[in-house]
């Protein structure tokens, strides 16, 4: 907890996950106002900010909605989703697909199982980009579905944006989408292989637009994936998942971040290096029981950019994290 002044009156205000509550004069409000961004990392990692209710999950992705509230889609049987008022407080909503894809079960082997999907709400309406694979195989497909509102059964399916076959070197799963600030559309994905890649999308469709498949990060085949690009200030940052996720609290999985003033890279870490040469400036790893967090998304909100992950607790279960980001002296992100 820690004091401030409003408009030349003294109040206190309790920093939490979820809303900015103040209170003055006796009286409890929630502020829309953003507070300071944070300079100083805390000396250790913190726990996950509280959570309730539908907080099960998988490879989260989280959006804003126009009415203020927060819509979740996650990795699942016909991609599950989530809703909150308040950021804190989670409901099951039903899922994208409830009368299943089956469009996607050439690449599932006949699966309901729909991973990592990538929500944002642009132009009026949702766009949500998802995965169809197996685990462990590169023949793989990402599609597109659209939503007015989002609710569950509302989706309409847009068809296929990106495949991988056995004989590529990259793997179509993993999505997320970037508009820049010219208004270009990017799509980012990729998991081990030769690392993760980006192509050009038309924003008049939001599929694939042009041949060029650009390399923005990689490990020399080691385990990098779930690439999220989000801007602040003067740069892109790229969020990455480094070493094994699914293994229960044996979990390896650890967030990485790298920047570049282009949407397109080359992006490099604290120290310079490149991420396409294994670079990556570690932002969170597992820590007391909390284990092996990742596949993380960022989200601009009116208290702070949001960092939302999930994380494996003592038992395996997976579990939803979020915390909020600060940026350092040198304009470098750190959880708070």
């Amino acid at each position: 907890m820690s004091s401030t002044f409003l408009a030349g009156a003294a109040v206190t205000v309790l920093i939490a996950v979820g809303a900015t509550t103040i209170q003055a004069q006796g009286a409890t409000t929630t502020s829309p106002v953003a507070l300071a961004t944070p300079t100083v990392p805390p000396p250790s990692y913190p726990g996950p900010g509280v959570v309730t209710g539908a907080t099960g999950t998988h490879d989260p992705a989280m959006v804003k909605t126009p009415s203020g509230g927060y819509l979740v889609a996650q990795t699942g049987d016909n991609l599950p989703l989530t809703t909150s008022a308040d950021r804190t407080a989670f409901r099951a909503a039903g899922s994208v697909f409830p009368g299943g894809a089956p469009w996607t079960t050439a690449y599932t082997g006949g699966s309901r199982n729909l991973w990592a999907p990538d929500i944002s709400y642009r132009n009026g309406r949702y766009y949500l980009y998802y995965s169809a694979s197996t685990f462990g195989s590169n023949r793989s497909a990402i599609f597109l579905a659209t939503s007015p509102t989002g609710a569950s059964g509302s989706w309409a399916n847009q068809g296929l944006v990106i495949e991988s076959r056995t004989s590529d070197t990259f793997n179509a799963i993993d999505p997320n989408l970037l508009v820049d600030d010219a208004g270009r559309w990017w799509l980012s994905f990729g998991s081990f292989w030769s690392g993760i890649k980006q192509v050009a999308l038309d924003p008049s469709t939001g599929k694939r637009s042009g041949a060029t498949v650009r390399s923005i990060a990689g490990r020399n085949g080691g385990a990098i994936e779930a690439p999220f690009l989000f801007k602040h200030g003067a740069y892109y940052y790229q969020w990455v998942s480094f070493d094994r996720c699914c293994q229960g609290a044996a979990s390896t999985y650890r967030i990485m971040v790298g920047r570049s003033t282009s949407p397109n890279g080359p992006f490099t870490d604290r120290n310079g290096v490149a991420m396409t040469a294994g670079g990556g400036t570690q932002v969170l790893a597992g820590h007391g029981s909390i284990h092996g967090p990742g596949h993380q998304a960022v989200l601009a909100d009116t208290d702070a950019d949001v960092l939302v992950y999930h994380y494996y607790a003592d038992n395996g279960a997976s579990r939803l994290g979020i915390n909020l980001l600060g940026y350092d002296a040198a304009g470098w992100p750190f959880v708070y």
